[in-house]
């Protein structure tokens, strides 16, 4: 029996057990995300990070939370009320709604009903992950249109430009995936992954695009251009305290949780054992598997951390150019190698004309780009000795020239 005929079967009452305890994980897995991501960060930059509520520190983001529940909360005069209140509700959802479609175990007993730790299971359901996610940012445009400030607004304008972008490049590196799988379903390709090797290896180009497209996406560092408190104070949220800032600062760590079991669904196997290991899915009735899941995921967020301690904040010409000058052809030109691939592989040819083909490939990539590189050395003629670049600098309006002699 497949996943989708076994979830099909699921009584009421069991879906309704499982959207409880998909919502306590993503909650309780934002508590522990926040109080992890302090101690790391504390242990990078050597510090100490939080050790006074509870042990380590561990109750710490709980109180956070409580404390930021129990603030005045202040909504400005010139907001737009209605909007300004539900915008953080709509940011939180979505990432809520993102995880409906993640298996998270195999089949397990819960309740004595055979299942397995995922809501529903649909054909296309990566394009549905996508879909929810990409709803999210309407939530951080509305917060940065309602608050009637001008700085929420250019953070909110910065966010969806952003996300834009860079799902464009994340949608284009999974049609690597859906081309080897021959399927979207989720199940199905963590399925396509434990018969063969897992798409990290066969698919590793994918696999960079979509991490660098997701870390765009979360506005997180070095890609936090829409909080640049150097230029927008704090962003879309500039305006927001109390609960509903809480509530964004909630859909921020379960949209990385969530963008993170997706990565490990469709490039690490899934909730399967890492290859070698299979004898361990069947410990605890199956829920081992589980434990796996969720290392995969604290794998993928530690990455998260790393990147927010060792990087600098980009500037956005940088970051947008990147996006659509770079991930975005790069993304093109893979799909193209490897539908090229699948097509010589189902035609029957060797497998050494297919690593001919994919090594041609390649030398032809590394000649253009050697190529251009040798022509912009070559546009850059030599400065004379002793001379500095001459920069254009513009004339502004209405102001003279004012010679300034020595001393003066």
């Amino acid at each position: 029996m497949t996943t989708a005929e076994l979830l099909g079967k699921d009584p009421g009452w069991i879906i309704a057990i499982k959207a409880l305890i998909v919502f306590a994980i993503c909650v309780v897995s934002t508590l522990m995300a926040v109080w992890t991501e302090r101690r790391v960060l504390a242990k990078m930059q050597l510090r100490t990070g939080p050790n006074r509520v509870g042990k380590f520190g561990l109750l710490q983001s709980l109180s956070d939370g409580v404390k930021l529940a129990l603030k005045e909360d202040i909504i400005p005069a010139a907001a737009d009320k209605v909007v300004f209140v539900i915008a953080p509700i709509i940011a939180t959802a979505m990432c809520f709604m993102s995880f409906a479609v993640i298996p998270m175990t195999g089949v397990v007993n819960l309740f004595g009903q055979k299942t397995a730790l995922q809501l529903t299971d649909l054909p296309v359901g990566v394009l549905y992950v996508l879909a929810v996610t990409s709803i999210g940012v309407y939530g951080v445009v509305l917060a940065g249109w309602s608050s009637g400030s001008t700085y929420p607004l250019l953070g909110g304008l910065r966010s969806s430009a952003q996300v834009i972008s860079y799902e464009v490049a994340m949608g284009l590196s999974l049609v690597a995936v859906f081309m080897y799988a021959g399927s979207m379903s989720t199940s199905e390709i963590v399925s396509s992954q434990h018969q063969h090797i897992w798409n990290v290896v066969v698919l590793f180009p994918s696999f960079v695009i979509y991490v660098i497209s997701m870390v765009g996406e979360t506005n997180r560092a070095p890609f936090d251009l829409a909080e640049a408190e150097g230029e927008l104070v704090g962003g879309f949220h500039t305006e927001y305290s109390s609960l509903k800032f809480a509530l964004f600062f909630l859909a921020e760590y379960v949209n990385i949780i969530a963008v993170s079991a997706l990565a490990t669904t469709l490039f690490l196997g899934g909730y399967h054992a890492p290859p070698g290991l299979g004898f361990t899915e069947q410990w605890l009735g199956g829920w081992f598997t589980f434990i796996w899941f969720l290392l995969k995921v604290n794998l993928f967020f530690f990455l998260f951390m790393w990147l927010r301690g060792t990087l600098p904040r980009l500037r956005y010409d940088q970051f947008m150019k990147f996006g659509w000058k770079v991930l975005i052809p790069v993304s093109l030109v893979w799909i193209l190698i490897v539908a090229t691939l699948r097509v010589l592989q189902q035609e029957g040819a060797n497998r050494f004309a297919v690593a001919a083909f994919a090594g041609g490939l390649v030398l032809l990539v590394m000649a253009i780009s050697s190529l251009s590189d040798r022509s912009k050395e070559k546009s850059r003629a030599p400065l004379p000795e002793g001379e500095a670049p001459d920069f254009p600098i513009p004339s502004l309006p209405n102001v003279k020239s004012v010679k300034v002699s020595g001393g003066e």
